[in-house]
């Protein structure tokens, strides 16, 4: 009951659920997901964190580059499920467009170039 519980209260933030959404294109390294969300990069790792620890999303290290992916294989079934749940349920919802087409742009940003962006 316990992975249950982590995983819906992952999912209870909206921010959470934009940022597992954006992860369904491919992994995101953290400063991409800081500019997508529009947050302090200190409340963003605090989201990624939450939902790492609920089952929802990797996490690995490159370099000084972290990336997040959507949990793979070695998934819960459960978080599997919510996955699928989320993805299925919110593909059309006006918000995560908006958040889909912001990202085709976004990731023609060079990331040292966005991360020298928010460090300053």
């Amino acid at each position: 009951m316990r992975e249950i519980i982590d995983i819906t209260k992952a999912l209870s933030d909206a921010n959470r659920v934009r940022a597992l959404m954006l992860l369904t294109d491919g992994p995101l390294c953290v400063c991409q997901i800081i500019e997508m969300l529009g947050l302090a990069a200190s409340t963003t790792s605090k989201h990624m964190s939450i939902l790492r620890q609920a089952g929802l999303v990797e996490a690995s290290k490159e370099g000084r580059w972290m990336h997040y992916t959507l949990a793979g294989k070695g998934a819960s079934s459960q978080a599997k499920k919510a996955i699928r749940w989320i993805v299925s349920d919110l593909k059309g919802d006006p918000q995560i467009l908006k958040d889909k087409a912001k990202l085709r742009k976004l990731l023609k940003v060079d990331r040292e170039v966005l991360c020298r962006k928010q460090r300053s």
